[in-house]
C-alpha cells in the first residue's frame, strides 16, 4: 500500500480548505490508486475512525479547530473516453481531475453540456456529491455513473445516474458520506446541439463580450467572465462559494410574499406546487451584504459567499451564517441550509 498511499499524523488542513480555517487532521491519507482504499481502511490504526473525503475543500468548513478521524484524499486524475456513439460520448473522470479542466478537456474534444459549469472550485469527484449546478444546468444531467467505494458492503460499486438520488445539491452520496467515497465520475455529453442560454446573464453576457456567437466554448468564457465579477477569489480572500442553497418553498407561500415585497425572484422548481427562491437577494434584503464580525463576514460582491478576511475560525464563520439564517427566517418566515458540509457542528 506504501506506494499507493501515504499517511501523515496530525496533519495541518488550512491549505486544503477554501476558507482557510485552521484545522488539523488526526491522520491525513493521500491516495494514489483508488485500488488501495480496502486496505487503507483496514489499518488497525485507522479502524473505526470518522472519515472525511477532502479533495479541494471548496465546499467544506471545518467548524472545530481538529478532526479527530481520517481525512482521504484522492490523487487519481486520469481521464479518458469509454464509448463513442453517433451523437454522444462517454468520457470517465477520476476524482482529483480538477472540474474546471474538465470542462476546458470536453471543449477540446468537441463535446459540450458541461460549459455552464465552468469555473466552478473543487474536483470532478465532487460534482456528483454536491450534484453540482450553475446557470441553468445541473451535473446530474450528464451523469452516466459514477464509480463510488462502498464502506458498508466493502467494495467498489458503479452507481447508475438512477441510483445515485439526484436532486437540487443533493445525492445519495450526500446523504451517506460516511458510506460512500467517490472515485470516478462518467459523463455522457452531446457532441453538437444548442447551448443552455435560459439563464438569466448569460445571453447578456455573451453580447457584452462583442456580440459572441453561443457556442459552447464562448458560453463557458461569458460564465467565467460572470462567476469572476460576481465571486470573490479563493486566493485573495478565503470562501466556499455560495454558501447558502436557494430555498425551496410551496407556490403558496411564493405567493405570499410577492404579494409583500414584489421585487423578490421567485423561479420554477422541480415540481410544480414549489417554488424556488434566491437566497442571494432575501440576504442581501435583511441587510447582511458586506457585513463583517472581525475576520468573518458576508461578501460585499455576493451575499451569498460566507468570507473568511484573514484568521476566522470555523465557529466564527459558522456563527455569522447562523446569524444570517436566522434573520432571513424572523424577517421572511423562510429558512436557509448551508451548501458546504459542516465538520465538527450542525447547522
Amino acid at each position: 500500500m506504501a506506494a499507493a498511499c501515504t499517511l501523515a499524523w496530525d496533519a495541518p488542513l488550512r491549505d486544503r480548505n477554501t476558507l482557510r480555517v485552521d484545522a488539523r487532521a488526526h491522520c491525513l491519507a493521500t491516495v494514489h490508486d483508488a485500488g488501495a482504499l480496502p486496505a487503507l481502511l483496514d489499518e488497525p490504526a485507522l479502524l473505526g475512525l470518522p472519515l472525511l473525503v477532502l479533495g479541494e475543500g471548496s465546499n467544506v468548513l471545518f467548524a472545530t479547530p481538529r478532526f479527530e478521524g481520517l481525512v482521504v484524499h484522492l490523487a487519481c486524475d486520469a481521464i479518458r473516453v469509454l464509448d463513442e456513439e453517433t451523437t454522444h460520448t462517454t468520457v470517465l473522470v477520476e476524482a482529483a481531475h480538477s472540474w474546471d479542466a474538465l470542462v476546458d478537456w470536453t471543449l477540446d474534444h468537441g463535446l459540450q453540456g458541461l460549459e455552464n459549469l465552468a469555473l466552478i472550485p473543487g474536483q470532478a469527484g465532487a460534482a456528483p456529491i454536491q450534484n453540482i449546478g450553475a446557470y441553468g444546468v445541473e451535473v446530474g444531467e450528464f451523469v452516466a455513473a459514477v464509480h463510488a467505494y462502498d464502506r458498508v458492503a466493502r467494495r467498489a460499486e458503479r452507481l447508475t445516474a438512477r441510483d445515485c438520488g439526484f436532486g437540487y445539491r443533493d445525492s445519495v452520496f450526500k446523504h451517506e458520506p460516511e458510506r460512500w467515497i467517490v472515485t470516478a465520475v462518467e459523463v455522457r455529453l452531446a457532441r453538437g446541439g444548442e447551448t443552455q442560454l435560459g439563464y438569466a446573464g448569460v445571453r447578456e453576457e455573451l453580447e457584452a463580450l462583442g456580440g459572441l456567437d453561443a457556442t459552447p466554448r464562448n458560453v463557458a468564457t461569458a460564465v467565467r467572465s460572470l462567476r469572476r465579477r460576481k465571486l470573490p477569489d479563493p486566493a485573495v480572500v478565503g470562501n466556499a462559494g455560495s454558501f447558502f442553497k436557494n430555498p425551496i418553498v410551496t407556490a403558496d407561500v411564493a405567493t405570499r410574499l410577492r404579494t409583500r415585497f414584489a421585487t423578490m425572484p421567485v423561479f420554477p422548481a422541480a415540481h410544480d406546487t414549489m417554488r424556488k427562491l434566491s437566497a442571494a437577494w432575501l440576504i442581501e434584503r435583511a441587510g447582511w451584504r458586506g457585513h463583517r464580525d472581525g475576520d468573518a463576514g458576508i461578501s460585499s460582491q455576493h451575499a451569498l459567499v460566507l468570507v473568511n478576511h484573514g484568521a476566522a475560525t470555523g465557529a466564527e464563520l459558522l456563527a455569522v451564517a447562523r446569524r444570517v439564517a436566522h434573520s432571513v427566517e424572523q424577517q421572511f418566515g423562510v429558512a436557509l441550509e448551508p451548501e458546504p458540509r459542516l465538520v465538527g457542528a450542525r447547522f
